[in-house]
Formats: structure tokens, sequence, C-alpha cells
């Protein structure tokens, strides 16, 4: 599954179809996982929904037309959690405020904590301790937005992620994403209109975007609230089956917490957060023996993932903890940092933020020989592959582009979007044209099935990762010491 922005490969979703026609890419892809900039938003590169029409700019009907006729599965985003202060359901609640059908579509914060708390006197309660003290925010202070409704009061609303209010011409302006109250019915007709929209553009795969955050309790984590957040799946699932949709939670959480366990115990498919990391450990410490515990799990547990290298995100190293010892998590993160990667740390605390910001590419040293070897580990190991575009062209850190983005734009060193003509000429790059051969044998040979037989045996620097069904077999042997490795195949 190709991962990219509409416009990560030529200006639109059109010139990125032109560019998977190409003869180099046949047979390499069989899905494409479009971010969500496909659909009008203004912030987060696209997870600041405003609403889920398409941004014809860069993604029109015929776009993903073209893709279909390339036989390719279309992936897409739902946000679960927020929407847009631009979204037509806040612009109404500004516009009519009490009288706006969508009063309680977001979280009125003041009626959310009603006998939890004391008023206070800039009009918002205040809960009692005891209702905080368990409770997870992803920034300083309470997350709440203050908003003015036309008669001039001042009207306090839930709000998890970005916020910023400004005055302009005697008005008051906001930017932001506003948390949604999944106590109205109208967020819940809201998520089933959406569902069907994504399908009537031809998804098959529609990954949940920070759907741990939406099931709020008083006195709860107000992160993976159970059995909250299981109930509020279940509703949306059979929402997604009538039509036909295959669902992909979103989180990320350290392994020790079992949560992708969890997950997958629920029937879902769960992201592989833990195999960039271990790929990483195994080629920089010179061990395949958690890549091999790690897949051993996998196929002894049943877990159905995605796997990844890199992504749109970062390289996250912290949910590895409980997976790899703290001093080679630590390790990890510092030597992705020698190498020119970036960490923001949540609140200003150490260790809090889940990702560093880097290409994969970089994070191994811009060593092509690695970069190979990263990407045949990936295809041999359980799981769907999901291929960054960027870590399929060896692009390296984008320090200019983290410059123009300004404050709050680290992550931006991993989005360089690549012209037609760049992305064309990078093709002929010994490094990706072998990827590109490892892609066509994963996606090809019969021994990759979902009812294979999947084995990982590992002794020291050595590592084998075999595929098995019926008479047909494929092997990757892996030696640490000097990065060397083959594969083996067979059938017939």
């Amino acid at each position: 599954m190709l991962n990219l922005y509409p416009d990560s490969l030529g200006a639109n979703l059109s010139a990125a179809a032109a560019f998977l026609s190409r003869e180099e890419l046949r047979g390499c892809f069989g899905s494409v996982y479009v971010l969500p900039s496909l659909y009008h938003s203004d912030l987060d590169r696209g997870f600041c929904v405003v609403d889920y029409d398409l941004n014809e700019e860069l993604a029109r009907p015929e776009d993903l037309e073209a893709l279909k006729r390339l036989g390719l599965d279309l992936k897409l985003d739902f946000v679960l959690n927020h929407a847009s202060v631009m979204s037509p359901q806040f612009q109404d609640l500004l516009r009519k405020g009490e009288d706006s059908e969508y009063r309680d579509f977001f979280i009125d914060w003041n009626r959310f904590w009603d006998g939890c708390g004391q008023m206070t006197p800039e009009g918002w309660i205040q809960p009692e301790e005891k209702y905080l003290k368990e409770m997870f925010f992803r920034k300083p202070g309470l997350p709440l937005l203050m908003v003015r409704f036309p008669d001039g009061r001042e009207v306090p609303y839930w709000n998890t992620f970005y916020q910023k209010v400004w005055d302009e011409g005697g008005e008051r302006r906001y930017l932001g994403q506003m948390d949604l109250n999944l106590r109205s019915p109208k967020v819940w007709a809201f998520y089933e209109e959406t569902l069907r929209k994504l399908a009537s553009y031809g998804a098959r795969i529609i990954r949940l975007d920070a759907f741990a955050y939406a099931p709020k309790a008083p006195g709860r984590r107000n992160f993976m609230n159970e059995p909250e957040t299981w109930d509020t799946l279940a509703r949306v699932r059979e929402m997604a089956d009538r039509q036909g949709l295959t669902l992909l939670p979103e989180i990320h959480a350290g392994y020790e917490e079992g949560v992708y366990g969890k997950i997958a115990q629920q029937g879902y498919m769960t992201y592989d957060f833990f195999l960039p990391g271990l790929i990483l450990d195994a080629i920089e410490n010179r061990t395949g023996v958690y890549l091999a515990q790690w897949a051993e799990e996998q196929v002894s547990r049943g877990i159905r993932t995605v796997n990844m290298l890199g992504c749109h995100d970062g390289i996250p190293l912290l949910d590895l903890k409980g997976l790899l010892p703290e001093d080679r998590i630590q390790g990890l993160i510092d030597l992705t940092v020698q190498r020119g990667g970036y960490v923001k740390n949540l609140h200003g605390a150490k260790n809090m933020y889940y990702q560093v910001n880097a290409t994969y590419f970089s994070a191994l040293g811009e060593d092509p020989d690695k970069m190979t070897l990263a990407r045949a580990l990936q295809l041999f190991m359980p799981g769907k592959p999901q291929i960054w575009y960027l870590d399929l062209l060896c692009g390296k850190n984008d320090y200019a582009a983290m410059e123009r983005a300004g404050e709050g734009g680290h992550k931006e060193i991993n989005r360089t979007n690549l012209s037609l003509a760049e992305a064309s000429a990078r093709i002929s790059d010994p490094c990706v044209a072998k990827q590109l051969e490892l892609l066509r044998l994963r996606a090809s040979h019969p021994a990759f099935a979902q009812d294979s037989r999947i084995t990982a045996t590992a002794d020291g620097s050595r590592l084998t990762l075999a595929w098995e069904r019926a008479e047909h077999r494929a092997a990757l042997e892996v030696d640490f010491r000097d990065c060397t490795w083959r594969i083996s195949t067979q059938d017939n």
C-alpha cells in the first residue's frame, strides 16, 4: 500500500496517478492510502477537516477513478474526535449561538462537568482534582476554548488539540480542532453520512484517526477509556459494514500497555508501530532477536497488522517501551537525532512525544544498502506493508521545509513534495529500483498470502523470515554483522 498526500508526487492526485501508471511501478502496489488533505481542511495538513467533500484543487473524482483503473484499492482517513472551527457545524454555532441546531454537536465544557466542580469567575467550571488526576491532556492546562456567542456570552467548549484565537476588526477569530460530542444524535448522523461519502469515493479501508480521544467521561483517563472506546468502535463498525468498509483504528501506545493486543482481540487490524524501531535496532545493533520475537507473537496470537517504516508523522520509537530495553530505545532516539532527526517533547516533558521526525533513509545514515535491507525486512515481516512515498524514493531530511513551516512545522522534515519530473528521475536510482523489485516480489509471489505459514528464527546476528503456502516458499536470510542478505523462492 503506497502512502502519500495528494500533492506528494506532482501538484495533485492526477499527477500521482500518472506516476503510478509508469511501467516501473506496475505490479508493485495493490492499494493506495491518500492522506486527508484531499478533503477541505485548514490545519495539520489535512487532519483538521472542514468537510469531507473533495478539495478539487488536489483530488477530483476522475483522479480516484484513475487509481481504480490501475487496480488500486483506496484507503482514506476519518477523524472521529474533532472537526475544524471552519466546519459548517461550528460556523453555524458561531452565528446562531443558543439557537443553533449544532449547539450540542460539540462538547459544552460546563454541561459536561456539571456537578463535578466549581464555576470560576471566567465562566468555566474547574473540575475537582479527584476527576482530573487520572486524565491525560495533549497540551498544558485544561483543554477548553472560550467561544463567543452572538449575544456576547463566552461559552467554554472542549478542545483537545490545536487552538488559536485573536480579534480582528472587533470580531473574534478562531483556528482549531473542536471535539465532537458523542452524546449528540447529530454527531452519529454525521458519522454515518461521512462513511457513506467515503465509500462513494471508492474507499475500501478507513483509518480512524484520534478515535481514542473521542469517548469522554468525568474522571476517566480521557484516552482509550474502557469500555466506552470499544462501544464507540463497535457502533462505527456497524455503519462501516453497511458500506463495505474495513476499519483500521490508529493509536500510539507503549508495547507494555498491550493496547495493540486489545485492538486485535476486538477483530480489527492494527498498526504495527513497533516495526520501524525494531528494524532500526536490528540493523544498528546487529541482531534480529527482537524482530523474530515480535514476528512470532503476531503469528501465534493472530494479530493482523498494517506495518511500515516511515509515515507522515515520523518514526515511532517510544512505542517500543516494554519490547526493547529502555537504554536501547534511548540509543535509537539519540542516533536518529545525531543523523539530523528532530524530537518535539510533549508539554516540554522528556520522553513523552512518541515520534522522532526524520526520513527513514536519513535515520539509517542515508545508506542505500541499509535502506534496501530495511525494506526487505518490512516485506517479509507479518502484515500488510504500507510504503511511505519518500522512503521509497530515498528522501533525505528536508530542513528547508521545516523552516518554511515555522513553529510546529517539525513534521515537514519528512513530507517533501516532489514534482512529477523529480519523482520520475529517482526511479532509476539503484536503491529505488531494488525496492521496486522487492515490492513486485511481495505482491506477486504466491507464498505471500493471508493463510501462509510464517516462521522467524534468530541466532545471534542471523535472522531468517520465511513464508510458506502449499508448495510455495519465500525466505529472507540476513546476517546483521555486515548487513548482507539473500532471498530464495520456490514454487511448483
